[in-house]
């Protein structure tokens, strides 16, 4: 058996290596996940007696197999069979011979890559949702010992009004509660099983989806076959889009700390075991991780462009360029979880010069407040601000 769709004619090698791509690869993250949808259907087959339950029990046993080589790396999805369902339907023929054939009964790769990828992407969501919460709890750990420290607060990179590290760490928080709203958004809007829609037609024969949905963890069903096909690159670009709103807040975030550790700042002190150095100027330590940090919301952002421009102006329907949907939202949560992760480590680890920071707070700060004390004393707001102006400007 090679391929699963195969007819007795040898593909052209070149065009083959082409159209798999490096999908084969991605693939091998998702064979656990296919396997579990795969035990789900098999159940059902069982179900509407397509299988015997003796048959399914086979069959489940060698897919619970697979997940356990897959978990010790003893099996991988190879460029020859194209992607993870030939891997696993080739395995189960190998070890069960005609029982093998039977799985893909009333399911189509569509619907199967579908179903594995929401399985993969709820995963996903799930550690972004606990690294959020981390991340949240790092940034109050420092507002806890250092919130009553008072700073300059910035407009137009000029000193504006004072500020403290609680009302910085807090608009952070806050944005992040409001990131955790959209994840927990955007967990709904996936959790919805394809699994049965075939090729996005469903099938002439009456399966019980409601009973794999339900075994699979799913909330309900995506009922219309079509939709399920075309919600692949919709629901792919809303995943990345949410991943984007979170890399805004730490690149935000990576800037300010990297302005307010300046040695012309000092606000902010960089544990030097989390800095780098330089080749030639031995005084150097130069904060590289949040640079990448800052750096990453543009790779992030640049994968949800790709899917957008990627799935437009495609008929219902699958269409091969579909496939490359996968790497960019697979990297999108891989750049994310890393960027989360080591935001907290950094956030944990740094300290605030509370003199440094009393220092900064210059006459200039309160400008507003004493145009406001000269209101309080019957002066109009306009004219308090240009007496208060004039000690301020130059020439």
């Amino acid at each position: 058996m090679k391929k699963l769709w195969d007819k007795g004619y040898a593909i052209n090698k070149e065009i083959d290596c082409f159209t798999v791509g490096n999908d084969y690869e991605l693939d091998t993250i998702l064979l656990p996940y296919d396997c579990r949808a795969s035990i789900a259907h098999v159940k059902m087959l069982a179900k509407i007696n397509i299988l015997t339950h003796t048959e399914a029990k086979k069959i489940e046993k060698e897919l619970e197999r697979i997940i356990v080589l897959h978990k010790n790396k003893k099996i991988t999805v190879k460029q020859e069979d194209e992607d993870c369902h030939t891997t696993i339907e080739k395995y189960l023929i190998k070890h069960l011979g005609n029982l093998g054939k039977k799985v893909h009964t009333f399911r189509s790769r569509n619907d199967q890559v579908l179903t594995a990828l929401r399985l993969y992407y709820k995963d996903e969501i799930t550690i972004i949702i606990y690294l959020i919460h981390s991340f949240i709890e790092s940034l109050e750990s420092v507002k806890k010992k250092y919130g009553r420290i008072a700073f300059p607060g910035f407009t137009h990179t000029r000193k504006a009004m004072p500020s403290s590290i609680a009302l910085w760490m807090d608009a952070f928080i806050d944005s992040m509660k409001d990131n955790q709203r959209l994840v927990d958004v955007l967990l709904d809007l996936i959790d919805q099983s394809p699994l049965g829609t075939g090729a996005g037609f469903g099938f002439s024969e009456k399966i019980d989806r409601v009973y794999t949905a339900k075994l699979l963890g799913f909330k309900r069903v995506q009922k219309n076959p079509i939709y399920a096909q075309i919600s692949r690159g919709k629901f792919e670009s809303s995943i990345v889009h949410v991943l984007t709103q979170i890399m805004f807040d730490l690149n935000k975030l990576a800037t300010e700390l990297i302005l307010f550790s300046m040695p012309e700042f000092g606000f902010v002190i960089l544990p030097r075991e989390f800095t780098t150095g330089s080749s030639i100027m031995p005084h150097k330590q130069n904060p590289d991780a949040l640079e990448l940090i800052r750096a990453y919301y543009h790779d992030v952002l640049a994968q949800e462009f790709k899917i957008k421009t990627l799935t437009s102006n495609l008929i219902g329907g699958y269409h091969r360029d579909l496939q490359l949907t996968k790497e960019p939202t697979m990297h999108g949560f891989m750049i994310t979880k890393q960027c989360l992760s080591i935001s907290s480590l950094i956030i944990n680890n740094l300290s605030i010069d509370k003199e440094k920071c009393r220092a900064a707070l210059t006459q200039e700060l309160y400008t507003t407040s004493d145009a406001y004390a000269l209101v309080k004393k019957g002066m109009s707001f306009r004219d308090a601000y240009q007496t208060i102006g004039k000690k301020y400007t130059k020439g």
